[in-house]
């Protein structure tokens, strides 16, 4: 009777030697699953307040002080000059009308509309007033040369704000124009300045100018 009196309290005594570590191997596995949990649900919300890496820019748009004076609705504005092939987009521009009247006059209507993929640096009504009258309508007259001058604001190829930081590129007319400069502020022929630029059309991509360049 002693004897199992005594083997019970042996193994209540080892009972309550094991019980605690039980039971804090148990809170532990509990610790450690709520740790897991509580990082897996931590994870989307850091990954949501991560700083985005993207790469737009403003000069993904058009950009300059010219840009200002463009429509905000309507055929002359930027979303519908996209619509258009170039000649047509900038016939819808007010500040492009003496470039207009040229390219028709010289009968480059269709040959800039029906172009794929070229950039288009087009002067201003001021960059053709700059030009004295009489030598404007002289140039004007003559066709032939009228031609080779606009066939110089035309490039083969759609260029990027980046492609102009330091840029020289073959014209149609098959002379050479360089270009200049960073951010928003270009220029061609180290004196055009760029003042509304990187302006889609559906064709092409136009950059406008305030000096009208001459072939060199």
């Amino acid at each position: 009777m002693n004897a199992l009196r005594l083997r019970r309290a042996a193994v209540a005594v080892a009972a309550a030697a094991v019980l605690p570590f039980s039971l804090a191997a148990c809170s532990d596995s509990g610790s450690d699953t709520r740790s897991e949990a509580g990082a897996e649900a931590s994870a989307p919300a850091a990954q949501e307040n991560a700083p985005t890496t993207g790469t737009d820019t403003a000069a993904d748009g058009p950009f300059g002080p010219a840009c200002a004076s463009v429509p905000k609705d309507g055929a002359g504005s930027f979303d519908g000059m996209a619509k258009d092939p170039v000649a047509t987009a900038a016939s819808n521009n007010p500040e492009l009308s003496t470039l207009v009247a040229a390219v028709k006059q010289a009968g480059l209507v269709d040959t800039l509309n029906n172009a794929e993929n070229i950039t288009v640096f087009a002067p201003t009504n001021d960059a053709f007033a700059k030009i004295p009258k009489a030598d404007l309508d002289k140039v004007l007259a003559d066709k032939d040369m009228l031609t080779k001058i606009l066939t110089y604001h035309v490039v083969g190829q759609k260029l990027t704000p980046k492609q102009l930081e330091n840029g020289s590129f073959e014209t149609l007319q098959t002379g050479t124009l360089t270009t200049e400069g960073s951010g928003e502020a270009y220029t061609v022929n180290d004196s055009s300045k760029v003042v509304c630029g990187n302006v889609p059309t559906a064709n092409a991509t136009v950059y406008i100018v305030d000096t009208v360049l001459m072939p060199k």
